[in-house]
Order: structure tokens, then C-alpha cells, then sequence
């Protein structure tokens, strides 16, 4: 089983959607009525789609949940499933949560020179101009620790360096395991193809080359496990995919659980004084947070629990984040086109990666054209009580690329928006 085919999640029950008030209006002559008015309807009732909104309620129930399973230890806060700084501010005011694992070394300077600090780069980077501001740079070289798997980004590390010369500002380093699963026949893997270092020989070794490196520090060490972390163990109506599914999750954690361990005793000789070691992810907090070697969790998609997160049988959340588009065609009985829409994920293509309608309940895409770049059909029941200009609202598959669509975000709380914030692509940014 690939990790792209354990990702294949079909269609399940979604969330319940938030208890809608009382069918403004009448209804039509002959017809159904108007389509129930939500609270995010009222809410946006003064804004014009598309929009994106974070239901502030969800996303402090979501924060709450994930801060429970993991049973006390801290909570790196992925930046990537975020995407806004004031939600990454406001998340990190709560206890529990302590840090932010970033995903490119730009965002990493960017989030720093806002005032962020201990910053984990999630992934090596061969940024050379970036590498160069964070070694001339004291401040920001404490405030970000780089990913390294391979003494050959050391080396491009060093060649950054001002001076060109090895030594010179002290660059944070952590070093990563790969978590994939083995299966002992058939020379299967199961897992993100991540680091090259698997035995925690292989991973003592490398930190024998930076601690005897002039000019870095070994801090810690990341193993995120995606195989268990990001893949639904429940899908509706696919009860022995879903057995697989927990039969491989169960042997990989036993698995991972004992090489972690020893990888970690290996680099602690190394390195006594290592900070952190990271592991987990949304869908595997529990389960990580219970391995004595792991000090600290990286979740970040359980805050906006887009669709893919609806699979987990040990956790359910809160919808948090949904964008909206507005009704702007009704082409027949059964039928509204709404603007816009298709904004897939990134992974395999598949349905799994596409937009889901929301609200109101019952609206499906149509089979001939799917989610579209400039309109979308929709079909159903519900589209009957739809009238031009009204609210048509969708869960991304994702979580923070939902982000990369919209230049800002309409926090709401009950019906009301209280307060519009700047997505990274509203500051101007686009990272990865």
C-alpha cells in the first residue's frame, strides 16, 4: 500500500453543518423553499463572494482538542496549514502550544522579522540568498533552525556564508529521520519519500559531521510520520481498505516507535544537549505524544480540519475554515452555477483532492465538469432554493493552501465577523 493509495479517502459522512435558523422568505410558487440562511450567511451577509472565513469558536474547540491529546507536551504549530499570521499569533497565545514549524526558509526570515521566534524549517533548503541573510544575521540564525539530511547542505550552507569560509555565525541545525514503513515481504514502502536516513547509525553519523563542524549546533531531531499522521482510518463505505489502513498503522507505530528510540539515544550521544525532538502530526498526536522520546508534536491541519481529516476514527473536529462563492447562473430545475471554485489540493489527483460543498446540504458537483477555473455547477435539491447572488459555502481539501486563493480572512464568531485578517498571499507573499 502507497502512501498515495492509503490517501485515496472516498466519500463519507461530513460534519454536521452549524443548525441553521428559520427559511427566510416563502416559498416559491410551485417550488421548494428558499434555501436555509446559516450563521456564516448572516454573518458575510454584507460582503460580496468569493470570501473565505475561520469560524473562531471551531478553530479554538480544534486548538483545545489537539492541546488534550497531546497529553501535555507541547504543540509546534505547522505554519503551512495556517497561512495568517494573526491566527499563528493567536494560536501560540494559548497554552499548549509552543513554536512554529515553518515549510521554506523566505517564510522562516519573513516570520522571524515579524517577531516570531523558534522557528523550525521543516525541510533543507537551497536558498542561497536566504541562507546568506540568516549567517550575517545573529538574531535571525537563533530564532530559525535549519533541516539538514546530508553533509552536502552543509556545505551549501557554508558557501552562503559571507565570508565564503567555514565557521562565522552559528547556524542551528536538526536533522530528520525517515519514519517510511517497510512491509517484510514484497519490499513494499508505506510513507513520504523524506530523508535518506533511516538506522540511527546513519543519523549519529550525520550528527558526528555537525557537531564537529564549525559554526552550527546540533538542536534536535524530527521524524514526521505522514503514513500515520495524514491518513484517514475510517472511510465511509470502505470498510477493508479502512482494516488495511489500521492494520498497517498499528505495525508502523510499534515499528517506528522502537527505531525512534534508538535514534534518538544514538544522536543524544552525540549530542547530550539536544532541545527537541518532533514527531507526529494531526491525525497521529495521541499516539506520538505517548513515545517517551518524543518531546514536543508538530499539528497544524487539525486547526482548520479541512475534508481529508474527516477519516480519523480517534479524533473528529470542527470545520473551521470555508470559502464561499456566490450564485450567479441558474442554467434549469435542480441546478445554480456558482463563480469560480476549483481550487484543487496538491497530492495524486483524485475527487479526494477537490473542494466539497458545504452548505447548504445536498449540492453535489457535476459529474461532466467537475469544480471549475472560472464557473462550477452544482446539482441537487438545494439548488432549487438557491437565488442569484446567494452564499454557496465549500470545504478545501486542504488546509492551508485554502490560503493561497484569498488575500484575507473574515473571522466570525456566531453570525458575526469580527475581525478581517491578511493571508501570507494578502502580505504579498507567496512561498512554496
Amino acid at each position: 500500500m502507497s502512501p498515495q493509495t492509503a490517501d485515496a479517502h472516498g466519500d463519507r459522512a461530513r460534519p454536521p453543518a452549524p443548525d441553521p435558523s428559520p427559511a427566510p422568505g416563502s416559498p416559491r410558487a410551485g417550488g421548494p423553499p428558499r434555501a436555509a440562511e446559516t450563521p456564516f450567511d448572516r454573518a458575510t451577509a454584507h460582503l460580496d463572494a468569493p470570501l473565505a472565513v475561520v469560524d473562531l469558536r471551531a478553530f479554538d474547540a480544534n486548538a483545545a482538542d489537539l492541546v488534550r491529546r497531546s497529553q501535555g507536551k507541547p504543540i509546534r504549530v505547522a505554519s503551512k496549514s495556517v497561512r495568517c499570521r494573526a491566527l499563528l499569533e493567536r494560536v501560540l497565545a494559548r497554552e499548549g502550544f509552543a513554536g512554529l514549524m515553518s515549510f521554506t526558509l523566505a517564510e522562516s526570515l519573513w516570520l522571524a522579522h515579524s517577531g516570531f521566534r523558534d522557528i523550525l524549517l521543516a525541510y533543507p533548503t537551497a536558498d542561497r540568498a536566504g541562507l546568506a541573510e540568516l549567517t550575517a544575521e545573529p538574531d535571525l540564525a537563533a530564532a530559525v533552525t535549519v533541516m539538514v539530511d546530508d553533509p552536502a547542505q552543509l556545505d551549501l550552507i557554508d558557501a552562503a556564508r559571507p565570508d565564503g569560509a567555514r565557521g562565522g555565525t552559528e547556524v542551528r541545525v536538526c536533522v530528520e529521520l525517515d519514519t517510511s514503513f517497510r512491509l517484510p515481504v514484497g519490499n513494499v514502502r508505506v510513507g513520504a519519500r523524506r530523508s535518506p536516513l533511516r538506522e540511527p547509525a546513519q543519523l549519529a553519523a550525520l550528527a558526528r559531521a555537525v557537531v564537529s563542524r564549525p559554526g552550527f549546533r546540533l538542536v534536535g531531531l524530527m521524524a514526521y510520520e505522514g503514513h500515520l499522521a495524514g491518513v484517514g482510518d475510517e472511510v465511509a463505505g470502505r470498510p477493508v481498505f479502512s482494516r488495511a489502513v489500521r492494520m498497517m498503522q498499528a505495525a508502523a507505530r510499534k515499528e517506528l516507535a522502537r527505531r525512534r528510540w534508538e535514534a534518538v539515544r544514538a544522536v543524544r550521544a552525540v549530542a547530550p544537549r539536544l532541545e527537541f525532538v518532533n514527531g507526529g502530526g494531526t491525525g497521529s498526536v495521541q499516539h506520538t505524544a505517548a513515545e517517551a522520546a518524543v518531546t514536543e508534536i508538530a499539528a497544524g491541519s487539525g486547526l482548520y480540519v479541512p475534508r481529508l481529516f474527516d477519516n480519523f476514527r480517534s479524533f473528529s473536529g470542527r470545520p473551521a475554515a470555508l470559502f464561499a462563492q456566490p450564485v450567479v447562473r441558474r442554467p434549469g430545475p435542480g441546478v445554480v452555477t456558482v463563480l469560480g471554485g476549483g481550487y484543487p489540493a496538491s497530492g495524486v489527483a483524485g475527487t479526494d483532492r477537490l473542494p466539497v460543498p458545504y452548505l447548504p446540504a445536498g449540492l453535489r458537483y457535476d459529474p461532466q465538469e467537475g469544480p471549475g477555473e472560472v464557473q462550477t455547477p452544482l446539482l441537487g435539491p438545494a439548488a432549487d432554493g438557491l437565488r442569484i447572488g446567494d452564499k454557496v459555502w465549500f470545504r478545501h481539501a486542504k488546509a492551508g493552501e485554502l490560503c493561497e486563493r484569498f488575500a484575507e480572512l473574515h473571522l466570525v464568531d456566531g453570525d458575526r465577523v469580527v475581525d478581517t485578517v491578511p493571508t501570507y498571499r494578502g502580505e504579498g507573499h507567496a512561498f512554496l
